[in-house]
Formats: C-alpha cells, structure tokens, sequence
C-alpha cells in the first residue's frame, strides 16, 4: 500500500524541523515509499523555506489560512491510497509507519486509523491528568463505536485515512475552522467502514495548547465539541486561538 502524509503548518519554524526529520527517519527505517507533503498555511514565518531544505519534501502553499482547508490542500496534491494527517508539532515514533501499514494490510475493510497523543515536553503531572482523561475518551469511542453505532473517534493530527473512502464520504468539510474537524471526519467515515482508534497508534506532540489555556479547559472544550459534532453534526466552538512557542 502506497502512503502520503499531509502536514500543515502555519507558522512552525520552530518546530517542523523537528517533524520533518521524523518523517523522513521513519519512511527511511520503514523502507516504504512515501509522499511528504508539508502545507505551508498562509505563514509569515520561515516555515516554507525550512521545509524545502528537506530532500524528498513537497511544500504546497496554501493562503487561505484555516487547518481544515491546509488538510484539503494536502490530500488534493497527494495521490496515495493511504494518507496520513499529522500536524507540524508532532513527531513520529519508532514503528509507527508499519503499525499503520500493518492494520490496513491485515483488515481490508478499514478506513481510518488513530491514535492517542503523548505530550512529551508537559509537566509529569498534566501527563497523568492526559492519560486518564484518554480512557475516558475510549470509553466514549467504544460505547459510540459499538453500541450506539454513531460514530467513532479520531485524533486530530494522529489519523490516517482511505482515499478511496474519504472521496465517497464527500471530503473535508472547509466550513470547520478548527474545533471538531477529526469528529467529522470520523464521524463521516463511519458510514462507509470501520474507523478504528487505537492506544498502538501513539504520536509524540508539544503539550503547548494543554499548559497555555489548562488541561481541564482544553479536555472540557474538546469533549464538547466531540459530542456536538457526533449529535448535531457541526461543531459548538467556533473560535479558537493560535499557539505557538515563544
């Protein structure tokens, strides 16, 4: 199976070097073929150049500035039935690349895949309060999941998605800004097939949202628009801030 991942980034110079290479290590380690395409989001920054000093990285420029329309951007310029949606952030762990490959191989029918988040440079005390409010969330993904049957749950900037069946589920919903953009996706895949969230799929990130504007904040803000989205089908929150690293 062939694999693209998707990035978008505005304003990550200091970051995205950092995302790059993992990228970069982990198709090398993997030995697969695969897209890197870095969408450089309406930034003022040096994020574009930095990213087209990577050998083998696409940078698409995206102006209209939005996470939703970045992710577009990405999946329209790239072409592997496997894609994947990090955010500039992130970092991939070891063997993240063959547990992903590993899934779709081994269950045909799948159509999404996700993980969990590990903040790695948060305080060790935010990092337990993280990991209980995350079995918490897959408690709700299993009751949703195969209870209710109403959706399933994704973690923005850790899915990977089927081409094949995100063009029948219609495609990004660009009216999303921010809040609510992995439930949607979810929750529309979910007709189609499968979306599994799975604690195997870990993507290191910065814990820079949590610590800025509180874990408990953060956690009640997501949960919200989670249920909203899965019950109404558009997001409660509609604003939302940009943060980066001083």
């Amino acid at each position: 199976m062939d694999l693209a991942f998707v990035i978008p980034a505005y304003n990550e110079e200091r970051l995205v070097g950092a995302c790059l290479q993992s990228v970069v290590d982990e198709v090398e380690r993997s030995g697969c073929k695969a897209e890197i395409i870095l969408v450089n989001n309406a930034s003022t920054d040096r994020t574009g150049e930095i990213a087209r000093s990577f050998p083998g990285v696409t940078v698409v420029d995206e102006e209209k500035k939005g996470l939703v329309h970045a992710r577009k951007a990405g999946f329209d310029a790239s072409t592997a039935e496997l894609v994947a949606n990090i955010d500039a952030d992130t970092q991939l762990p070891r063997g993240w690349i063959s547990t992903v490959l590993d899934n779709f191989s081994r269950h045909p029918e799948l159509v999404a895949l996700s993980g969990p988040y590990i903040y790695h440079d948060m305080a060790l005390h935010n990092r337990i309060l993280v990991r209980i409010f995350y079995y918490g969330a897959y408690l709700l993904y299993l009751l949703n999941r195969f209870v209710f049957r109403v959706g399933s749950m994704i973690q923005g900037g850790n899915f990977v998605l089927r081409r094949s069946a995100w063009e029948k589920a219609g495609g990004f919903d660009t009216s999303i800004a921010f809040y609510g953009e992995d439930t949607d996706v979810a929750l529309r895949l979910h007709k189609i097939g499968p979306v599994k969230w799975t604690f195997a799929l870990p993507m290191y990130t910065s814990g820079r949202r949590l610590e800025q504007e509180g874990v408990f904040q953060t956690a009640g803000v997501y949960t919200l628009n989670y249920l909203w989205v899965t019950f109404t089908g558009k997001p409660f929150t509609r604003d939302y801030s940009d943060v980066r690293p001083e």
